[in-house]
């Protein structure tokens, strides 16, 4: 019995392997004669117009603009302060319109004309706290203020040469204001320039400080013209424009600007520095006296855009050049006028 178990039991091994052996021989049939699998494409090896590629895009997200940074520096100005003395007097603020401040306090006296010295550390105006209009020198750093003339006659609208040695100005002596130049100490006054019959006024350094622009002309037919500081040179921009005064040059040398019109019809006015391309300056109001900002980019004026007609409605305003962009500094309930720009 045992042996025929052992027997069966082989026979049931045998076929088993034999069922085995079978799959195994025709799995290898099957893979003999089955097509291959292509090889993957080798796109080295393949020339290049073998396939067309598809196209892959990519989303380009346009650059953000970058904002347009706004003015930098200084503005110093006359502020008429007339609720607390009802006198003019010298105020600065940031160009921005912060950081306001009163720089001069003289209850009975006026003070007009400020601008900067080179190094944005002082300004010079005129002033008659003595009787007569004199020029004075504010340190802004230490509050100490320094008389630069004595009885030349009534001085008005200084501006510092940019190497900061020569002072330009305007000086009352007769019946016509003349042009006048100082040393910066207020030593060696002298005449630059006058015309008989006619004023001269409201002088400029060009950056260089190889010129001085101003206006000359009898009442308020007044012509542009530079003249070196030695006195050599006068030279008229004749473009037929008449100013009322008060002009600028540019400190990258390229523009001056200026105003002119009858009164409450005032305009600002910006041209080539040899006088072409004259074009008034589109603010939407009554605007004066223009002044360049540092980077000859903006202009500070004098405006009546939001109080047209008042004679105590004039604010200080800065205008980008580049698309007339009007921006308001002043809200001080009195008139603001006369901005002078520095670092």
């Amino acid at each position: 019995m045992r042996i025929r178990n052992s027997f069966l039991w082989g026979i049931f091994a045998v076929l088993v392997a034999g069922f085995v052996l079978a799959f195994v021989v025709l799995g290898d049939i099957i893979h003999r004669f089955s097509p291959a699998a292509p090889a993957p494409a080798s796109t080295a090896a393949l020339p290049a117009a073998s396939s067309t590629p598809s196209p892959t895009f990519t989303e380009t997200l346009a650059p953000s603009p970058s904002p347009t940074p706004g003015p930098s520096g200084r503005i110093v100005f006359v502020c008429q302060v007339f609720a607390q003395q009802e006198r003019d007097q010298i105020c600065i603020m940031n160009a921005d319109g912060s950081a306001f401040r009163q720089l001069t306090f003289d209850d009975y006296a006026e003070n007009y004309y400020p601008s900067f010295f080179p190094d944005g550390n002082s300004v010079v105006y005129s002033s008659n706290r003595t009787g007569s209009y004199e020029l004075y020198e504010l340190s802004l750093v230490t509050g100490e203020r320094i008389q630069l003339t004595h009885g030349i006659g009534e001085v008005n609208a200084p501006e510092i040469s940019p190497d900061g040695s020569l002072i330009v100005f305007a000086d009352n002596l007769g019946q016509f204001s003349r042009i006048w130049l100082m040393d910066r100490d207020g030593s060696d006054p002298r005449q630059l320039y006058g015309r008989s019959g006619a004023d001269s006024l409201d002088p400029t350094w060009s950056p260089d400080g190889t010129q001085i622009l101003c206006a000359s002309g009898a009442g308020t037919d007044k012509q542009l013209f530079t003249i070196k500081p030695d006195g050599t040179g006068l030279k008229p921009i004749d473009t037929g424009f008449r100013t009322r005064g008060r002009t600028d040059w540019s400190p990258d040398g390229a523009m001056i600007a200026s105003y002119a019109g009858s009164p409450w019809a005032w305009g600002m006015y910006i041209m080539n520095a040899d006088g072409t391309d004259l074009h008034r300056l589109q603010v939407g109001g009554v605007a004066l006296a223009p002044a360049f900002s540092p980077d000859s980019r903006w202009v500070a004026f004098t405006g009546y855009l939001d109080h047209p007609g008042e004679p105590d409605g004039c604010e200080i305003y800065v205008m980008q050049l580049k698309d007339s962009r009007t921006t308001r500094l002043t809200y001080n309930g009195y008139c603001d006028w006369q901005p002078r720009w520095g670092h």
